[in-house]
């Protein structure tokens, strides 16, 4: 990279990454991954969603390890992003749960509140 040009353009095409822009009802699942995370049970909850999300052939949706949510006592927290600029946050996410987040949100369209970290952290 040389330029500052060039640099806008790098941080436009993560942008647009990161947050399905261009993507016909993109998803990306973000998993917490951090210390805290992976104690608390994040790898069988990753693992849950990339399962899930090959079987369904869901090529729309985008599954990610992230660091630190910052809610260690939550975790696993999960945080769902989608390219209509909506963000839903889960927590004490397990594998059985990972799959109703697919199967329920994910695919059909319906937030689960009853795992949602606001509910749940009051």
């Amino acid at each position: 990279m040389k330029t500052l040009e060039e640099l806008k353009a790098l941080r436009k095409k993560s942008y647009e990454k990161m947050y399905m822009i261009g993507v016909t009802n993109g998803v990306r699942v973000q998993v917490g991954y951090g210390t805290c995370g992976i104690a608390a049970g994040a790898k069988p909850v990753y693992d849950t969603f990339i399962s899930k999300i090959e079987t369904l052939n869901l090529s729309n949706v985008e599954v990610t390890k992230v660091g630190c949510m910052g809610e260690c006592a939550f975790e696993p927290i999960v945080e769902v992003l989608e390219s209509n600029g909506s963000k839903t946050i889960y927590c004490l996410v397990t594998d059985r749960i990972a799959s109703e987040i697919v199967e329920e949100h994910i695919v059909k369209g319906n937030r689960i509140d009853k795992y949602l970290l606001s509910k749940i952290k009051r």
